[in-house]
C-alpha cells in the first residue's frame, strides 16, 4: 500500500470513529446525524402538520364536546327534556333555562343537548356501515381488476347516480313502524346503502396503487395467498384514505338525518331530534326565534366540525397538498 493510500485509510477510520473514539459519532464526517438518520413516516409528517393548524384543534374540540353531550348529556344540563309545561310556552331565558322554552313549554337547551345523541348515533353507525361496504367493494374491485372491477365499477356508477335524499325519502316512506329503534336502524341502513360510493372509489384507487408495490410482490413470492395479501399488506394502506373520506361523510349523514326528520319521515317522538325541533321552531318562529336558532346552531356546528376535521386530516395525509 502506498503512503497516500495509508494516510487516506487512517483518515477515513478516524472520521468514522469521531473525536470521542466512538464509531459513527453524530455530526461528524462519516457519522450519522440523529435527525438526518431518523426515519420519518407519513403519519409522523401528518401529525407534525396537524398540530400546527388551529382549524384542526378547533374542530377536534367541537367534536369532543358534542361527543361528550351525546354520551353523557347529564353533565351539560340538569333539566329533563321531556318535562314540558304549556304554561311556560315561549317563556324567555332564565336561570333555570338559559335559552328559554319552546312551543310545548320544554327546555330548549335541554332538548338540543339530548338531541345530540340520536344525530351522532345515526351519523357514526351510518359511517361505520358505509366504511365496511366501501372497503369490501373497493378492495375487490382494485385487487382483482378485470371483469370484477368492471362489474363493481358499474354498480358504483349506478348507485352514485341515485340522489341520496330523494331515494331516502322514497325508501323511508315504506317504514310504517313508529318504534325508535326500527326507525333509527332504517335510517342508518338507507344512508349507508346510498352513501358508500365515494369511499369505495377512494379505496379502489388506493388498492390499485398498493398492489403494484414491491412489498406485495415480495409477499406473493414468499407464497402468501390473495386473502393474506389483502388483509395484512394492502388493507392498512387503503384504510387511511377511507377514514378521511368517512369523517367528512359523517357530517353529511348527520345533516341528512336532520333533513329527513325535518320533513317528517325520519326520527319521530319520543326520540329527540334536531330536525324535529327545527321543524317545530320554524312553524312558531314569529312567536319566538330562539327554539329555532338553538337546534340549528347545534346542527351547523356539529356538521361543520366533522367536515373541517376531515379536511384537515386529508390535507395532512396528502403529500401533494403539503
Amino acid at each position: 500500500m502506498s503512503d497516500f493510500e495509508t494516510v487516506a485509510a487512517s483518515e477515513n477510520q478516524a472520521a468514522r470513529r469521531g473525536p470521542s473514539g466512538e464509531p459513527g459519532a453524530p455530526n461528524q464526517v462519516g457519522g450519522t446525524s440523529t435527525l438526518a438518520g431518523k426515519p420519518r413516516s407519513l403519519a409522523g409528517d401528518a401529525w407534525r402538520d396537524l398540530r400546527r393548524k388551529p382549524i384542526f384543534w378547533i374542530s377536534l374540540l367541537l367534536v369532543l364536546l358534542f361527543t361528550g353531550m351525546a354520551a353523557v348529556p347529564g353533565l351539560f344540563t340538569s333539566n329533563d327534556p321531556a318535562d314540558c309545561v304549556l304554561a311556560r310556552q315561549h317563556a324567555g331565558p332564565s336561570a333555570g333555562a338559559i335559552f328559554g322554552y319552546d312551543f310545548q313549554g320544554c327546555d330548549t337547551y335541554a332538548r338540543a343537548v339530548y338531541g345530540t345523541r340520536a344525530s351522532l348515533l345515526v351519523g357514526a353507525l351510518s359511517a361505520l356501515l358505509t366504511g365496511v361496504i366501501a372497503l369490501v367493494v373497493g378492495m375487490l374491485a382494485g385487487f382483482f381488476g378485470r371483469w370484477v372491477d368492471a362489474v363493481l365499477s358499474r354498480v358504483i356508477d349506478v348507485v352514485l347516480g341515485i340522489p341520496l335524499l330523494l331515494a331516502a325519502i322514497v325508501l323511508l316512506k315504506r317504514v310504517s313502524s313508529d318504534s325508535s329503534t326500527v326507525r333509527i336502524a332504517a335510517i342508518i341502513f338507507v344512508l349507508a346503502v346510498l352513501g358508500w360510493t365515494t369511499a369505495a372509489r377512494v379505496v379502489r384507487s388506493s388498492v390499485i396503487t398498493a398492489k403494484e408495490q414491491d412489498y406485495v410482490a415480495a409477499a406473493r413470492m414468499l407464497g402468501a395467498g390473495n386473502g393474506r395479501i389483502m388483509w395484512r399488506h394492502i388493507l392498512p394502506n387503503a384504510l387511511a384514505p377511507a377514514v378521511v373520506v368517512l369523517t367528512i361523510a359523517l357530517g353529511s349523514f348527520i345533516a341528512a338525518e336532520a333533513t329527513l326528520s325535518f320533513l317528517g319521515i325520519g326520527l319521530k317522538d319520543p326520540t329527540i331530534s334536531w330536525g324535529q325541533d327545527i321543524d317545530t321552531g320554524r312553524v312558531h318562529m314569529r312567536e319566538s326565534a330562539i327554539p329555532l336558532l338553538v337546534p340549528s346552531t347545534f346542527l351547523a356546528l356539529t356538521v361543520l366540525a366533522f367536515i373541517m376535521l376531515g379536511d384537515a386530516i386529508r390535507d395532512a395525509f396528502d403529500p401533494k397538498l403539503r
